[in-house]
């Protein structure tokens, strides 16, 4: 065994054929030789539900879950569920958008059981029966990341087994014995890995196997459960090298993507690299985005000369996203983000949620009586199909955060202010950096680096994903709330000609009197002083006059807490 991981050693990088992305010192090089940043999305929810993506209040694996619409709809109908959800959740125009937004990759979390049966289904004990419905999947997958010329990174985020102590990432029943504690699910596992990379060895526009997800065990008998602080990584170690054999005696080509203990972060004991077509990934949630912040892992760069890879980020603000890819794009360092749609704002895609499947969990939690059999099919089937990318909502500012604010500073408008309109929502404040675009006194979430709890920004997670608080009316309109002392709103609009307006803004300061300053241009032009009301109310500004070209209209709070709905123009003579 030895021997045969001496001559992996030996092998130089040019045995991967120029078409199939590859490694070279700290580097990744494409078919054209040149260096590349991989910039992608990870399919969360797709072949593997979590339960906080469709807002479960309980338990989130996805057999949990499953058993729950079960429960419900029976046996025949959850299988044409989970069909529809397969068939709708990724399909040809996601990757042709993502293609269009400026990604070029894409991770596929891969549960285990759509590509072979779990051990206590095999119908012949040690055998493994292939199921074609994953790889039927990734096929038509593969096909569109090619046309779009995006590659494909296969990760097993499901492992046979579940490979640790956070069920939901791995679907994992603790009642089983898990990927560590079964020789058997570990056999399985590597040869599930052998079958897919004999059915993906020639294909160029395979980025490489994502050999293990998030391993989080405890293999000590003290420290985190999670592996955190795991100082004997060595049957991870031991795993992912088995993995390796197995594929490199089918296929040469591909890149091997590791990931450490500690949901991918714990490298003690793991290293030195096994494989010369090697990356090392790590996961990074919720904590700052110094280069300190990473710094473990440019150590591993220089120590190793092999490229690290940000393979799974997210859920988080959009200063957050911001400041996360520019930090990864200055150390040249590729990066992956988490999940491209599920139930919520803080993703590219956001899936909505119908009334019958609000219905659905205001009875598990006990709020609602059950619902009837054909009501909640109903609910599910149409969940499937607002999975459809025709049916998702489209979170620009996300994307804008992800990549243009990347390199730039510059605010842009968020629509076509006063196109055909006469009202500007407040809620369409202009795109763009905190400080630059608004500003708002909480933006994203650091309870890891700061200790605490879970920091909200936009505490409803309703229309966009900065730290600006946006609500609903009962009439289901938005407004920014929560709207406080040196906060601020900038509206870029774009005029072909001189033009005056009448201008009045429509808010309400529930809790105390308020102080709302008006700028045009930098030019304070109004100061409202709003009573306290529960009611919102109309505050004429009077004459605004927008000049030719780019103007800038800014909301500033000056004092109190208040809400503020829209802003309306109407046309007035010189």
């Amino acid at each position: 065994m030895k021997s045969i991981i001496f001559l992996f050693l030996l092998i130089p990088n040019l045995i991967c054929g120029q078409n199939f992305l590859h490694t070279s010192g700290k580097k990744i090089i494409d078919k054209n030789g040149d260096k590349i940043i991989l910039r992608g999305i990870g399919l969360g929810g797709y072949m593997l539900q979590e339960g906080y993506m469709l807002k479960v209040p309980f338990s989130g694996q996805q057999y949990v879950f499953r058993n729950h619409v079960e429960e419900l709809i029976g046996e025949e109908a959850t299988k044409e569920f989970y069909t529809r959800w397969l068939s709708n959740h990724v399909q040809k125009a996601d990757i042709d958008s993502l293609k269009k937004w400026g990604f070029n990759s894409v991770r596929l979390p891969m549960h285990y059981n759509l590509y072979t049966l779990p051990l206590e289904d095999e119908p012949v004990k040690g055998k493994n029966t292939w199921r074609e419905t994953g790889f039927t999947l990734t096929d038509s997958l593969l096909s569109w990341c090619a046309d779009n010329e995006i590659y494909l990174i296969l990760d097993m985020h499901a492992a046979p087994g579940g490979q640790g102590h956070d069920l939901n990432i791995s679907d994992r029943d603790p009642s089983k014995p898990s990927l560590w504690e079964s020789e058997a699910n570990q056999k399985k596992l590597i040869a599930l890995w052998g079958e897919l990379a004999k059915r993906y060895k020639d294909n160029p526009w395979i980025g490489g196997y994502d050999l293990i997800n998030e391993p989080n065990w405890r293999f000590s008998e003290t420290g985190h459960k999670h592996g955190i602080d795991e100082k004997n990584n060595a049957p991870i170690r031991k795993l992912m090298i088995e993995i390796t054999e197995v594929i490199r005696q089918v296929d040469q080509n591909h890149i091997i993507f590791i990931e450490g203990n500690g949901w991918g972060n714990n490298y003690t004991g793991i290293l030195p690299p096994w494989d010369k077509n090697m990356v090392v990934s790590f996961h990074k949630y919720w904590n700052y985005n110094r280069t300190k912040d990473i710094e473990a892992f440019l150590e591993i760069r220089d120590q190793y000369n092999v490229p690290v890879w940000l393979g799974e980020s997210g859920e988080n603000s959009n200063v957050w996203f911001r400041d996360a890819i520019k930090l990864m794009e200055e150390n040249q360092i590729g990066w992956c983000w988490w999940p491209l749609k599920k139930l919520g704002s803080n993703n590219p895609l956001e899936i909505k949620m119908n009334s019958g499947y609000r219905e659905i969990i205001e009875y598990w939690k006990g709020e609602r009586e059950k619902p009837g059999g054909d009501k909640a099919t109903e609910a599910f089937i149409q969940l499937a199909e607002n999975t459809k990318i025709e049916n998702n909502i489209v979170h620009y500012d996300v994307l804008d955060a992800m990549f243009r604010q990347v390199n730039t500073d510059s605010a842009i408008a968020f629509s076509d202010h006063l196109g055909e309109v006469n009202k500007i929502l407040a809620v369409d404040y202009d795109l763009g950096p905190i400080g630059k675009a608004y500003y708002d006194e909480d933006y994203a979430n650091y309870h890891v680096s700061t200790g605490g709890e879970r920091q909200p920004w936009n505490k409803s997670r309703f229309y966009r994903n900065d730290g600006v608080d946006i609500f609903k009316t009962n009439s289901g309109q938005f407004f920014v709330g929560d709207f406080v002392k040196d906060e601020w709103l900038l509206y870029s609009i774009e005029k072909e000609k001189n033009q005056n307006y009448d201008l009045s803004l429509i808010l309400r300061s529930p809790e105390t009197k308020s102080v709302v300053d008006v700028y045009i241009n930098n030019q304070l032009i109004k100061k409202i002083n709003i009573e306290k009301s529960d009611n919102f109310q109309s505050y004429i500004i009077g004459s605004l006059e927008l000049k030719e070209g780019l103007n800038k209209l800014k909301i500033y709070v000056n004092e109190g807490d208040l809400d503020f709905k829209e802003m309306k123009f109407k046309s007035s003579k010189q």
